[in-house]
């Protein structure tokens, strides 16, 4: 059968040709998310919005990186005294009481690097059973409660478990402070700890229940312990 019906065949004038762009057609009658500006305009709250945020987010970080710096630089320079008499005790000078005091300071020292390092044995006037042994250091601690608990693990390898560990108030000085209780020869005896960012500090109370201990302790450190 032959085609030249097909291509003989006119053009219809009245119908104007199809002119064919490159913009791609659309098929969908759905609708493609509104106005451009409307859209503009979400995705520019949007961001807003996740810059406040992490603004936000940002100014409590440096918060906390402040205070905590203001802490460190309030603590660091740190110094420790031993007076001849010190909320009611007595400095004891014996040879004995040195040597037992150099023991301690010693194993301190060796467990955590100290700018300086004290020992020192106190007598109670009322009762020699009832001595208190303290030593510690000066030198600057990021983490003081990590420390101290470094040293109470100390204490437990050495006199054995320190039992009833509990955070004790540490008094106008700051840091932390922790009390507990432990055998020795003697018996048993209250430990307290206290650091902060400057000094870390121990001390042995034969004789005394673990609260009035932790008293005693604060008023040690408060003869004891000033800032530069």
């Amino acid at each position: 059968m032959s085609d030249a019906h097909l291509t003989d065949r006119s053009v219809d004038g009245s119908h104007e040709p199809v002119e064919l762009s490159e913009e791609p057609i659309q098929l969908s009658t759905r609708d493609t998310g509104g106005d451009p500006d409307e859209r503009s305009a979400g995705w520019s709250r949007r961001r807003k919005i996740g810059w406040a945020v992490a603004l936000v987010v940002g100014l409590a970080g440096a918060g906390v990186l402040g205070v905590g710096g203001w802490r460190v630089a309030q603590q660091k320079d740190t110094q420790l005294t031993s007076p001849d008499r010190v909320a009611g005790l007595t400095r004891d000078d014996s040879e004995r009481a040195k040597s037992t005091a150099d023991y301690l300071r010693s194993g301190l020292a060796a467990n955590i690097e100290l700018d300086r390092s004290f020992g020192t044995v106190y007598r109670d006037p009322a009762d020699d059973k009832r001595s208190v042994l303290i030593f510690g250091g000066t030198t600057l601690l990021w983490q003081p409660e990590r420390d101290l608990d470094s040293l109470f693990r100390l204490m437990s390898d050495e006199t054995g478990s320190v039992n009833g560990l509990r955070e004790s108030q540490a008094g106008d000085l700051g840091g932390v402070m922790k009390c507990g209780s432990t055998s020795g020869e003697g018996g048993d005896f209250a430990v307290c700890g206290w650091a902060d960012h400057g000094s870390v500090v121990m001390a042995m109370f034969p004789g005394r229940s673990v609260t009035d201990a932790g008293g005693l302790m604060r008023n040690l450190r408060s003869e004891m312990q000033t800032r530069g």
